[in-house]
């Protein structure tokens, strides 16, 4: 972990924070209801800042992770019930009609939900959009032991997911993981096939979430090594293998299923050098190999060929961001698909503040940050709508049910559930922290 990547994930948290819990403050502010704090991260026992102007405390705590506005006549995640013994205020939450209350509570999502758009639109305005098109994978794709567990076949040529069309690898590769079923073009028919899960826990216990499928490439050599037995045989960097015993091989991911037919065996390699074709006799090892690398730049050529980047006009923009908001939105929910799924044990690589901080970039790319903030603004207000007492959904909850019934929810119930939820909040982030500290201990980040 870089002090870079602390950096932009503290700025970006930061931006969501303040603009979420602005949401809240304005609204509140405009209902004529009292803020007692505005606070930037949490401040338990003391704060870094502070700062009283007018009936309002703004300050930053020094748990960087989170914030609050609290607002009087509420009862939230301070538990401070004093308040609450008192004859109503006019300028008290618990005063003020349910449809404000629920403005109010509505009010952090709904920032976080346009500011995603927002960025969603910018980012595809001001700098298009760049990704691999799997229609442009001529020869279909290379797949993984894990991916042929799904339901995948080296070959494919990835058509639709859930019967959408499946345009970018990026998201397929994600979106196939969360999937019911798969469309591919499969020796010139299209085939749909159900995804299977014991394949997606594969996939997630190899930590292959981007890479169990990838363009073909033919079998290049790059480097030899040095008590190969391809060495001792005379094969050279930039030797194109084409066939085995007289089998034609066209791509690299042929090539090691048919050399373990011949372990410990002589094999006759035909080869191309030079755009000259050869012949080589070389002996298979006991583990089906010969000692060669490929030649990364060959793969890399065959994967730049599908890149394709797409320009929007402003008018183009605004409905694109809006849709990029909702595919993140959809994926976030459909993640609960695997996570909470005992064969695909998705929880266990759910990750934390650590791990969130390991994945941003060790140099500051400011495209890679804003798509990231506007992921991440979206996953809050996600997980902010979860009725659970203790986020804004389990107000919203309760909200509801007053204006349904037409009876507000006693005040007693409203305190238990808090305290309720907070418990089961603090305990799923003390999970989730052990987790990222776990792995950080084990290197599997």
């Amino acid at each position: 972990m870089t002090l870079i990547q602390l950096f932009q994930f503290i700025l970006s948290i930061s931006i969501l924070v303040i603009l979420h819990e602005l949401g809240h403050f304005i609204p509140a502010k405009y209902f004529k209801t009292k803020v007692e704090k505005f606070y930037l991260f949490f401040d338990p026992w003391f704060s870094l800042v502070k700062k009283k102007v007018g009936e309002t405390e703004y300050g930053i705590g020094w748990l960087p992770f989170g914030g609050y506005v609290k607002i009087a006549g509420m009862v939230d995640e301070s538990m401070d019930t004093e308040q609450l013994k008192k004859p109503a205020e006019p300028w008290e939450f618990r005063s003020k009609p349910a449809w404000q209350r629920l403005i109010i509570m509505l009010g952090g999502v709904t920032v976080n939900f346009f500011l995603a758009w927002f960025i969603y639109s910018s980012l595809s305005y001001f700098k298009g959009e760049t990704f691999h098109d799997n229609a442009k994978f001529e020869n279909g794709v290379a797949v993984s032991d894990a991916g042929q567990k799904m339901g995948l076949k080296t070959g494919d040529k990835i058509l639709k997911i859930d019967g959408k069309p499946a345009e970018r690898m990026e998201t397929s590769t994600i979106n196939m993981l969360f999937a019911n079923n798969a469309t591919v073009l499969r020796e010139g028919k299209e085939i749909t096939f159900p995804i299977n899960e014991d394949g997606v826990a594969a996939v997630l216990a190899q930590s292959e979430a981007k890479a169990y499928f990838s363009p073909r490439f033919p079998a290049v050599i790059d480097s030899l090594f040095q008590n190969g037995t391809a060495k001792a045989a005379g094969l050279l960097k930039g030797d194109k293998i084409v066939g085995v015993n007289g089998k034609p091989i066209a791509f690299f991911d042929e090539l090691g299923p048919e050399l373990e037919k011949y372990k410990n065996q002589n094999i006759s390699l035909d080869i191309e050098r030079n755009n000259a074709p050869q012949k080589i006799d070389v002996k298979v090892d006991n583990k089906g190999k010969i000692g060669f690398s490929t030649d990364t730049n060959v793969a890399q050529k065959e994967f730049e060929k599908s890149q394709v980047t797409k320009k929007y006009s402003l008018l183009g923009a605004i409905p694109r961001g809006f849709q990029r908001t909702i595919d993140v939105l959809t994926m976030q929910i459909k993640q609960f698909k695997i996570v909470f799924n005992s064969k695909t044990q998705g929880y266990k690589k759910v990750s934390g503040p650590i791990g969130i901080i390991k994945q941003m970039p060790e140099t500051i790319n400011w495209e890679f940050f804003w798509s990231f903030t506007a992921m991440f603004s979206v996953w809050l207000a996600f997980l902010n709508l979860i009725p659970i007492p203790g986020l804004d959904g389990g107000h919203v909850m309760f909200t509801l049910w007053e204006m349904i019934t037409g009876k507000p929810v006693p005040q007693k119930v409203l305190e238990n559930a808090q305290m309720i939820g907070v418990i089961f909040l603090l305990g799923l982030m003390v999970l989730i922290f052990g987790n990222d500290i776990v792995k950080w201990i084990t290197g599997k980040f």
